[in-house]
């Protein structure tokens, strides 16, 4: 096994990266739409990246969403980028350093082509600012080759045949981009190094938390197989599996490989065409082909010679070789999918009468494979055109090639592996020399690194809690609140931790619960004003009503800590109901009072 982890960061800004527009990602509506197609250029080298010549052959149209607040005439590419945003700059050169790389004398930004439509431009800037850093993991040093300042794409808001659009408020917001070497023992590894990289990001208190402003990439590949980079694991967790679906992936593809030149001794199969098959179905009852043709569209099939049985081959669990011929198609065509004969003909209400006239048609014989689609002439043919250049990479095993995840952890198609040849120099923004002077001024100001930050956790609380914090995006506001409150860091870190957390499971729309609100929660609580077990009912109630206080709360649900003279009575009123049994009473009063008064207190008067 190989493995190499990309981590892309969005960075804590005020501004975006070539322009003034506001990196808070507002709920807004949009003002106006743009609309727009893309087409694939040559790079520096005077050659057309493969990815980017995929997705012009698609021929989708680009809609992009235009905001009143994050967005401008860069955003639209109506105008060239300004200045880049040195305050980025100065934090990715902060990462680079904590990494252990060696920051560049000058940054040059380049443009990265991606006709995906994620960027209006047709191209993602980038700029590398670190070479050649470093990490340790539990399974030796990790190299890190290059930290880059990039901008990030757009949003997605849906698609439909045809069309994709994009939201342009989060276009152009700053990101890190950190790639390891190939040097990821396992799978496990893998998250661990995702893991470390992660909370080095977080310990600079620089970075955007939530979900959607980290993402991983993981590439992968075997002994005989090929680089594959999938695209966009967002859960930390999902990621051994990720890398264990990839390996048995293209461990199959290889055994396939080998079936291949068992089956084909001498020569590949010839070129095959798609046949319009639509005759054949025009008393079926198959109701998935009948609603096609009722709408218009038409049958093709196509033979893949010699491949019978090879198309239900098991790749991993949930996702056979038939599946990967149907991501092709989908991915070149825009088509909703595929029949293949290696499934369960009859559960799509296609008989054996009509298999046998299929293979007439083709000319197939009892080893022959085929493939059907259903859809208009000119997506049915390009859609069998790439089924059957897929079948023929069959014989060289695993492509070279780009995959998102999915929710199970499995992976699909989504385009060839770009190359070197989509990059050429932004001739809109001049380099920018990194001074001696200034990376020293950065070196100074460096943050505890995770380890350093751990030992000063532990120092207040236990290992659980200090784990957790660590990884938490809380751990600035922690520190904070105990540094200018003085409250229990063990009450601080179990109520942002714990208690936070259960009242979210519970339905309560912790969103609401600001750091300012949760900061007088805590500066209330030391004044004395209510008790440790009232604060899940004062957080409750203030996210279930934004416009209320935390002294609200405690007014409201009357929720003051009894005073030491009425808890008094209190206590020797108790005592003498229950006849001088001091645990009866204590069960009683806690009963009661639970939310107004200190066990400890409680039991120091009845002692």
């Amino acid at each position: 096994m190989r493995c190499g982890i990309e981590i892309h960061q969005r960075l804590a800004t005020k501004n975006k990266l070539f322009c003034d527009c506001s990196t808070q990602i507002v709920d807004e509506e949009p003002m106006g739409v743009i609309i727009r197609k893309q087409r694939a250029v040559a790079g520096e080298l005077g050659e057309v990246d493969a990815a980017a010549l995929h997705e012009y052959s698609v021929g989708r149209t680009y809609i992009y969403q235009v905001f009143p607040s994050t967005t401008c005439l860069v955003e639209t590419d109506s105008e060239p980028p300004h200045p880049l945003n040195q305050d980025a700059l100065d934090i990715a050169i902060e990462i680079a350093l904590l990494l252990n790389a060696h920051v560049v004398d000058e940054v040059q930004v380049m443009r990265k082509t991606v006709i995906d439509g994620s960027n209006t431009g047709g191209f993602q800037r980038t700029a590398v600012v670190g070479l050649n850093g470093f990490i340790e993991t539990s399974k030796g040093r990790i190299a890190i080759p290059t930290i880059c300042l990039e901008e990030e794409s757009s949003g997605i808001v849906g698609e439909e045949r045809g069309k994709v659009t994009y939201r342009l408020d989060r276009l152009g917001i700053p990101l890190v981009e950190i790639a390891t070497s190939s040097d990821i023992k396992s799978p496990e590894h893998a998250k661990e190094t995702a893991e470390k990289l992660g909370m080095l990001l977080r310990v600079t208190g620089k970075v955007q938390r939530g979900i959607g402003t980290i993402r991983q990439d993981v590439n992968v590949s075997v002994e005989g197989g090929a680089r594959v980079e999938i695209k966009g694991a967002q859960e930390l967790g999902l990621i051994p599996k990720i890398v264990e679906k990839e390996l048995k992936r293209q461990e199959a593809l290889i055994k396939i490989k080998e079936e291949l030149a068992k089956r084909f001794k001498k020569s590949k199969p010839g070129k095959e065409k798609a046949v319009d098959i639509t005759d054949v179905f025009s008393k079926t009852s198959s109701k998935l082909i009948a609603r096609g043709i009722e709408r218009g569209m038409e049958v093709f099939a196509i033979k893949l010679e010699n491949f019978f049985g090879l198309l239900g081959t098991e790749l991993y669990e949930n996702r056979r070789f038939g599946t990967e011929l149907s991501d092709y198609a989908k991915a070149n065509a825009d088509i909703g999918g595929i029949i293949h004969s290696d499934e369960k003909l009859e559960k799509y209400g296609i008989t054996s009468k009509e298999v046998e006239e299929i293979k007439k048609k083709l000319n197939a014989r009892e080893k022959d494979a085929f493939v059907i689609v259903i859809d208009e002439e000119d997506r049915a043919s390009k859609a069998l055109e790439a089924v059957y250049e897929r079948a023929l990479q069959a014989f060289e095993g695993a492509q070279k090639e780009v995959r998102k995840v999915l929710p199970d952890g499995g992976t699909s198609y989504m385009r060839p592996l770009p190359g070197s040849s989509r990059l050429y120099p932004e001739t809109d923004i001049p380099p920018v020399r990194i001074t001696k002077e200034r990376i020293e001024i950065i070196r100074k100001k460096l943050p505890e690194t995770v380890e350093e930050r751990k030992t000063s956790l532990l120092k207040l609380l236990n290992e659980e809690l200090a784990n957790k914090l660590l990884v938490s995006e809380n751990l600035r506001f922690f520190e904070m609140v105990v540094d200018k409150t003085k409250v229990d860091p063990v009450l601080v870190a179990t109520t942002l931790e714990e208690t936070i957390v259960s009242l979210r499971r519970a339905g309560i729309p912790v969103e609401n619960l600001s750091e300012e609100k949760l900061f007088g929660l805590f500066k209330e609580y030391k004044s004395g004003r209510f008790v440790k077990a009232a604060i899940p009912e004062i957080l409750s109630f203030v996210a279930k009503n934004p416009s209320k206080r935390v002294d609200d709360a405690i007014r409201e649900m009357k929720l003051e800590k009894i005073s030491k003279t009425e808890l008094e009575k209190i206590v020797k009123k108790a005592v003498e109901e229950n006849k001088g049994d001091k645990k009866l009473a204590f069960n009683r009063i806690m009963s009661e009072y639970r939310l107004r008064v200190e066990a400890k207190d409680v039991m120091h008067i009845l002692k």
